[in-house]
């Protein structure tokens, strides 16, 4: 058996529904105001439409068997997916065949109404994900996590997980949103014959046993956390250094950087980037910027329809943009260039994403839509949602400008958000921009979900059968090298064939007040209370 010991799971304006600061100066310190520009639309992060606060709350007051860990980059923290660490689990061990996952439950472990955790709840929980008709299923299934059946009771405090083969990503789905552990018993006491895993009654209850009990929720105004004092799973068994969370709707932008600059809250993300330079002149406030070492903003074309069905089209587009200009004028230089790589054909590493070797070259492009049957160039749109108009609407006007060039005559679309969400689905844009982040940053995964299957985040629409046979192979590999050979193989066949154009990794920027420290750039996006502290 190979067996793993794992680490202890890691006044202004008065201040609206939140109410006003604690009166008392150590109770102050001991609160953590965090105002978000958008709302908390569900209290279980496993139903269809939840919003990334709802996943940010869910990490929080939710516990799962396992969480990723945590590293520097740096001067500041982000997740580590390629560290695995107990939540509930106490530990685990893999079979010789990587087949069968034991998990050991921490035998301290309570829910929020003081009743012990036990391997039934597991049991219930894992069946809920596969079975119920929730978010939890599908992304479940990249892990080969599909069946009720997969998941035995070995004893109270013991659970087991059996594959039909070994698939690197099954672990890893069980640190994500959606893995929450349930009380069964609780959860089971307000299901009915229509609704056996209490869908309906989760979405404005909780049955958890994470860092933080929810006091109060009023939807699309506030949300009160007090900490859960019998918490197990925090590292080293310690409890987060706050005892007091007052999250806060406050949809503008500006807005919520003001109430930080005046004290009136601690912590803010999703502000906008213009606003960085001058809030990080502060005396009273901070910036920690992070890249999003797990997503990427992209410009996609769609394969699927003329002209960009044809590679040299995509190709010339792509050495037609104007790079360095679209990195200064969308985010204002904060993030890291996924263009200008220095190798040719072959990448020098199997990580993803990487710099692409793309640069701009408006000659060799106009030469490539030529032989390609356009010397005249043609006339396309290029697409962006309302939602990203910030960051979108000056790339989108470089573009233009810059395919102009070379022939290519652009009509800007700036769709509202529904609208251009369901053509993305339904493939029906040429060209368009969006970003896309990765819950599990591994290079097979990037792969597998943007660039196979007829399925929604294949953005591109691209078809190739190397392609899928690299992924799959991919999957199910155990030889780390060969696993490495395959990964530098698909990024050499995606450079190959251009079925979309990789920007930048943008910035993740939390703004707090100088006095918060170890924020922790997490994959979901939103703050993780747990690790900070007043200092």
């Amino acid at each position: 058996m190979k067996r793993r010991v794992l680490l202890q799971g890691a006044a202004g304006a008065a201040f609206m529904a939140g109410g006003a600061w604690p009166a008392s100066a150590q109770t102050r310190a001991e609160t953590l105001r965090y105002v978000t520009g958008a709302t908390i639309n569900t209290l279980d992060t496993t139903m269809p439409g939840a919003t990334r606060e709802s996943f940010g709350l869910s990490m929080n007051v939710y516990d799962r068997l396992f969480s990723f860990g945590r590293k520097k980059v740096g001067e500041n923290w982000a997740f580590d997916p390629d560290t695995i660490r107990g939540e509930l689990a106490k530990s685990y061990s893999i079979s010789p065949d990587s087949k069968v996952i034991t998990i050991t439950l921490r035998p301290d472990a309570t829910w929020h109404d003081g009743t012990p955790v036990t391997a039934e709840d597991v049991k219930w929980s894992l069946d809920r994900h596969v079975t119920a008709k929730s978010l939890a299923a599908p992304q479940f299934t990249t892990g080969s996590l599909t069946s009720a059946d997969q998941f035995k009771i070995v004893d109270p405090q013991t659970v087991t997980v059996t594959l039909d083969k070994p698939d690197r990503l099954a672990l890893a789905n069980l640190c994500v949103c959606y893995a929450i552990m349930i009380n069964s018993k609780l959860a089971k006491k307000n299901a009915t014959a229509d609704d056996p895993w209490a869908m309906e009654w989760m979405k404005t209850n909780t049955a958890a046993s994470g860092a933080y009990i929810i006091d109060s929720h009023k939807p699309g105004e506030s949300t009160v956390l007090r900490r859960n004092e019998k918490w197990v799973g925090g590292a080293g068994g310690a409890l987060p250094s706050f005892k007091r969370i007052i999250i806060q709707t406050v949809p503008e932008p500006a807005t919520r950087a003001n109430l930080i600059e005046r004290g009136d809250a601690d912590l803010a993300i999703d502000l906008a980037a213009s606003d960085l330079p001058t809030i990080e002149k502060s005396a009273k406030s901070k910036v920690v910027s992070i890249p999003q070492t797990n997503g990427f903003t992209h410009i996609s074309m769609n394969t699927q329809m003329a002209p960009f069905d044809n590679l040299k089209v995509r190709q010339a587009v792509a050495m037609a943009l104007p790079y360095e200009d679209m990195f200064k004028a969308a985010i204002f230089s904060r993030g890291t260039k996924l263009y200008g790589g220095t190798w040719a054909t072959v990448p020098p590493d199997a990580s993803f994403p990487q710099a692409i070797p793309n640069k701009t070259d408006l000659a060799k492009a106009k030469a490539l839509l030529a032989e390609a049957g356009h010397p005249n160039g043609f006339s396309t749109t290029f697409a962006f949602t309302a939602g990203q108009t910030a960051t979108a609407e000056p790339m989108a006007a470089l573009v233009k400008e810059s395919l102009g060039k070379i022939g290519i005559q652009v009509e800007i679309q700036k769709k509202p958000d529904a609208e251009f969400n369901t053509l993305e689905s339904e493939k029906k844009m040429p060209l368009f921009t969006d970003g896309a982040t990765a819950w599990l940053p591994y290079t097979y995964y990037f792969f597998y979900l943007y660039f196979t299957r007829d399925q929604r985040w294949n953005f591109s629409s691209w078809k190739s059968k190397k392609m899928e046979d690299l992924t799959l192979d991919a999957r199910y590999q155990t030889d780390k090298a060969k696993y490495e050979e395959g990964c530098k193989q698909m990024i050499e066949l995606f450079n190959a064939e251009t079925p979309l154009i990789m920007l930048w990794q943008p910035n993740h920027d939390a703004v707090m007040a100088k006095s918060v420290d170890g924020y922790t750039y997490q994959f979901y996006r939103q703050a993780d209370f747990r690790d900070l502290k007043r200092v």
